[in-house]
């Protein structure tokens, strides 16, 4: 039964991405989570001196952590911490909601850590948050309540404590 539903999620998964529109559909009769206005700050120094931390939807985690759960139809609200410093064939994706077959070959397609670092390097950004923080990205039904009244408010606590000025946020 597991494997038929795992086939399932790769089928749609498959039409989605070849058929645009029936994801627009989709989308149409699902219920997303709506805020009031945005939370946003305006960045108090030049980009070149600032701390840029990393997050990402993606489901990415370091090969040594426990993997997202899969099996919970209404995704996984937990986050992994990862160091900034990690070798890239330390890091996998679990994660079967999307098409991540481009960013399995290249992780920077949903974790731009190593191009952020060539922007550290020419003296484009001040400097990589100590941390990358990671969600699953595929979150319904209670699990909404766990992500933005626990989960979200501890990675930016964490952000905070890192000493992260900007945060680049990539979805999956």
């Amino acid at each position: 039964m597991r494997r038929l539903k795992e086939l399932g999620n790769a089928l749609m998964v498959g039409l989605y991405r070849h058929l645009p529109w029936l994801a627009e559909r989709w989308a149409r009769h699902h219920r997303f989570v709506e805020t009031e206005g945005i939370p946003w700050a305006p960045l108090k120094k030049p980009l070149r001196e600032a701390v840029i931390a990393l997050v990402t939807t993606a489901g990415v985690h370091m090969e040594t952590q426990p993997p997202f759960d899969m099996d919970d139809p209404g995704g996984d609200p937990s986050f992994r911490v990862i160091p900034s410093d990690v070798k890239e064939e330390e890091v996998v994706i679990t994660h079967k909601y999307y098409d991540h077959s481009a960013a399995d070959k290249d992780l920077n397609v949903v974790l731009p850590l190593y191009r952020l670092k060539e922007f550290e390097a020419e003296g484009m950004i001040g400097g990589i948050a100590p941390f990358v923080y990671s969600f699953m990205g595929h979150i319904d039904g209670p699990h909404v309540a766990t992500l933005v009244e626990k989960t979200a408010p501890e990675v930016a606590r964490r952000l905070k404590r890192d000493g992260a000025e900007a945060v680049f946020l990539t979805p999956a």
